[in-house]
């Protein structure tokens, strides 16, 4: 079942409820309507008959300071069991001090868990003209709000996120269409778990 918007439509109380929480490439930037990854796995959990209900509240240029800013009213409308939280490459992509980004992820991942949510936690890699020393640290501080929360991380690195010219958009940052079932390959590993409901559903394997 797939949350257009931010509101949940026809909703049944066993379902379990994903919200993804992140940027222009969880919001479909330059992608035509049902294109991006999050309407894929929309399609892929309804076609394997999974009792989940998704909801996308990503904004295009969206920071971890605006993301924090409104996490909470997000959190207590949607009520998530599950949130993908992919937010920070618009950080990165500015220069943003990394100490910033840093507190800002670590507040959200613990505002989610306090309102009993679990969390999968994606990091974006920035392009190697950064320098190695930030794009470093940019990466690292994921790893250590993961670290330290406990909670999965999974890095969209640039294996993950193909560069041929195929798979990017002329901004040479946004994937598209034809990337993006690749990146719900890459994402759906660490996802499908978190999917379980003690009903007994099976989740289906990758394909191929």
């Amino acid at each position: 079942m797939f949350l257009l918007g931010f509101s949940l439509l026809e909703a049944r109380a066993e379902d379990r409820r994903v919200l993804v929480f992140g940027d222009s490439l969880s919001a479909g930037y330059g992608l035509q309507a049902g294109e991006g990854w999050v309407a894929l796995l929309a399609k892929r959990t309804e076609a394997a008959g999974l009792p989940v209900a998704l909801v996308n509240a990503s904004i295009s240029g969206e920071t971890t300071r605006g993301g924090l800013r409104r996490l909470g009213d997000v959190l207590a409308r949607q009520e998530p069991d599950v949130v993908i939280l992919e937010l920070g490459g618009n950080d990165g992509l500015r220069g943003y001090p990394i100490e910033q980004i840093h507190s800002n992820l670590s507040e959200m991942v613990k505002a989610i868990k306090a309102a009993g949510a679990k969390v999968l936690l994606v990091s974006i890699p920035l392009p190697p003209n950064y320098g190695p020393r930030y794009v470093k640290a940019f990466q690292g501080a994921f790893e250590a709000v993961a670290a330290a929360e406990a909670v999965r991380l999974l890095p969209f690195t640039r294996s993950l996120l193909p560069l041929n010219e195929d798979m990017m958009q002329a901004d040479g940052i946004h994937p598209t269409a034809k990337a993006q079932p690749l990146m719900l390959e890459a994402l759906w590993p660490a996802l499908a778990p978190l999917l379980q409901t003690g009903a007994g559903k099976a989740i289906p394997p990758e394909t191929p």
